[in-house]
């Protein structure tokens, strides 16, 4: 990824660059402002508390955890926009695509529709999308991967509380 800050590059570059983290800021805060409308209500709900693993984490943690983790997720889409080669992109918009779809699924399947086992599959699919997107871009820019990382742990551990969910 080129730098801005050197004199000899172009302004309109700066501006792509600048137009990238925007867009990648507003679509990640788009899906998390969804995401938190189907999930709000449900982690105080009676079926919530009743079936929860026991390793679940205190309900501030998840608010703390995904608002790092969407920064991230922002900072590495934007990264990998401007790192692509032009043959590049459509890959990259439909990594990042799918995995925002799947992420918004799974607070729809879990928490607003109650459907733990429909959203194991999702989440499953999600987790498979974070994979390819980190060794995707491991190829075009090892930032974007490692920011990435953070995103798969966490959704392992989740992919865990949803199965113990289940059983």
């Amino acid at each position: 990824m080129k730098k801005c800050s050197n004199p000899k590059k172009k302004k309109s570059h700066c501006n792509e660059k600048i137009i990238a983290f925007l867009v990648s800021f507003a679509i990640v805060f788009v899906v998390a402002f969804l995401g938190s409308m189907f999930t709000k209500d449900d982690v105080k709900s009676a079926w919530y508390y009743e079936n929860k693993p026991f390793f679940t984490p205190q309900n501030w943690v998840f608010p703390v955890a995904w608002a790092i983790l969407f920064i991230l997720i922002a900072v590495a889409m934007a990264i990998s926009w401007l790192s692509a080669r032009p043959y590049q992109k459509a890959a990259v918009a439909f990594g990042y695509g799918a995995n925002l779809f799947f992420n918004l699924m799974w607070s729809f399947l879990f928490f607003f529709m109650r459907l733990p086992v429909f959203a194991l599959v999702d989440i499953v699919l999600l987790w498979c999308s974070i994979w390819y997107l980190v060794v995707f871009n491991w190829r075009i820019n090892k930032t974007a991967a490692w920011l990435l990382v953070p995103y798969l742990l966490w959704v392992t551990f989740a992919t865990a509380l949803n199965l113990f969910f289940i059983i």
